[in-house]
């Protein structure tokens, strides 16, 4: 069976930590900022751990 191919986009938007891990970026930080509170934007600045559920699929991805 042969290899699977890397998806460009999940290439650029997800990277492994050490442990094996999947780091994402939070949503809802590109436009229409104004509206959300100075600490919220802050907070969606830090990077998240994807869901236990989608690790599987964003591996194969990857």
């Amino acid at each position: 069976m042969p290899k699977v191919k890397t998806k460009s986009g999940a290439k650029k938007r997800f990277k492994l930590t050490g442990t094996g891990k999947i780091k994402r970026k939070n949503a809802f930080k590109n436009h229409i900022l104004t509206k959300k509170e100075t600490k919220q934007k802050r907070n969606l600045t830090k990077t998240s751990i994807v869901n236990k559920s989608d690790e599987k699929n964003i591996k194969r991805m990857i």
